[in-house]
């Protein structure tokens, strides 16, 4: 056991040593990967677990100000990022269908390496989007996909700066600070307040723009599987399986935020516009109702009126007298005789 365990060892140390850039060995947290890998794990645990619990029974902070500095921080520093890797070789000195990594020291090289470095610590920068979700008690922003995509970008930049400072994976770094720029200018502009909000319509742009990102970043590495490069092929998969991975993850988002959210508003509206047809429906129902009855009941009235009319004003039909027949002897005559039953008295 101890054999083997010191066989690991020693294959580690090789590679850490032997295997990757030295350039950079010297450089803050690229000695090994175990300070980086405890950083990403300790974020998770504060995101999901001890930063709520910490903020149960307090009250949101009010950090509007702060949040505005720190987004126009990124900003700037995002534009820089995308400055350098300009001008360290994707403005025009870099191939886009196949770029090995320039490991030697001229000035561009170094720079390049220096970018990549810097984009690395940049991304522990950005634990502060989830630090400030945490102390305002937005727990709601705290997603899976958010940790993930937080968490373990650290890492996975650790490798590339590690072994491959540059060449044909610095593409991912690209476009990713000019997605940053976008995204933290959005993020600036809604820190200012409700008076900004009309003109942040473009929120879900953001997510299909990263969303493009993944799309290319998937195309540009994976074509190095069918030509010949002097690229390290472990750092294609490496950087082609993240993007397929946050493409997946964003796609889920974006249905989840936007489609789904969509399709339910519409069919709030449709069920809103069937309730209305019915409550009208009903309405005209219990009118036709009502003015029968109302009808009914005028009939009836009127049919009382005119019997309580006939009573007062007297009646001559037949049915209101009795009629009784006599003969009179002394004249020869016959008389018809009407008594009326209303008065007790008769007609000759």
């Amino acid at each position: 056991m101890a054999q083997y365990v010191r066989m690991v060892y020693d294959g580690y140390r090789d590679v850490m040593d032997n295997k990757s850039d030295p350039r950079v060995n010297d450089w803050f947290l690229m000695s090994g990967p175990l300070p980086t890998l405890a950083i990403c794990l300790s974020y998770a645990y504060f995101s999901k677990v001890l930063g709520p619990k910490l903020m149960e029974n307090r009250k949101p902070f009010d950090l509007r100000k702060v949040m505005i500095w720190y987004n126009l921080f990124e900003v700037i520093f995002s534009s820089w990022l995308f400055y350098e890797c300009l001008v360290s070789g994707w403005g025009g000195d870099y191939s886009f269908r196949c770029q090995p990594v320039d490991y030697s020291t001229n000035p561009k090289a170094m720079r390049m390496a220096r970018g990549c470095w810097w984009y690395y610590f940049s991304k522990f920068i950005e634990f502060a989007d989830t630090i400030f979700f945490v102390l305002r008690k937005k727990n709601d922003h705290i997603s899976t996909l958010h940790v993930i995509h937080h968490g373990i970008m650290p890492m996975s930049v650790w490798f590339g700066v590690k072994f491959s400072p540059g060449g044909h994976s610095s593409f991912f770094g690209l476009l990713n600070t000019f997605v940053h720029i976008v995204m933290y200018t959005y993020y600036l502009l809604a820190a200012l307040g409700p008076k900004v909000q009309p003109y942040l319509w473009w929120k879900k742009y953001l997510t299909a723009l990263q969303m493009v990102q993944f799309v290319l970043v998937m195309v540009h590495a994976f074509q190095l599987l069918f030509i010949d490069c002097d690229y390290p092929k472990a750092f294609v998969w490496w950087i082609g399986m993240h993007a397929v991975l946050f493409y997946f993850l964003f796609r889920d988002f974006y249905n989840q935020a936007y489609t789904k959210k969509a399709q339910k508003k519409l069919a709030a509206a449709a069920a809103a516009e069937a309730a209305e047809i019915e409550s009208r429906q009903r309405l005209q129902q219990q009118q036709r109702i009502d003015s029968e009855q109302q009808n009914s009941q005028k009939k009836a009235k009127d049919q009382q009126n005119d019997k309580e009319e006939r009573q007062k004003n007297g009646s001559i039909y037949p049915s209101q007298y009795k009629m009784a027949t006599a003969y009179i002897s002394d004249s020869g005559l016959r008389n018809r005789v009407f008594i009326d039953k209303r008065e007790g008295s008769y007609d000759d």
